[in-house]
């Protein structure tokens, strides 16, 4: 996983999120995995792959620092969108 999480640090998230991929398929209840591939979708910009792959990571374990990742993009998005209303 440290090598994931350096890919994610470095920009490399489509390689991250492959391996990630292939991780998951083995270990499919695995809540770090979809954390990381949350974070990797999240840099990546994919804002809606990233909150899937939390909430899926948080139904797998409430206390997955999945849960502070997931409250907080939804933060962002509330005050970016109330941004946009008023304008």
């Amino acid at each position: 996983m440290e090598t994931i999480k350096q890919l994610i640090t470095d920009g490399k998230t489509d390689e991250a999120i492959r391996l990630l991929d292939e991780y998951i398929e083995k270990n499919a209840l695995s809540d770090e995995a979809y954390y990381l591939r949350g974070n990797a979708y999240r840099k990546k910009g994919d804002v809606r792959q990233a909150l899937n792959n939390y909430l899926t990571a948080i139904d797998l374990n409430p206390d997955s620092p999945a849960q502070i990742a997931h409250n907080q993009l939804i933060s962002i998005m509330n005050f970016y969108n109330k941004d946009m209303f008023n304008q």
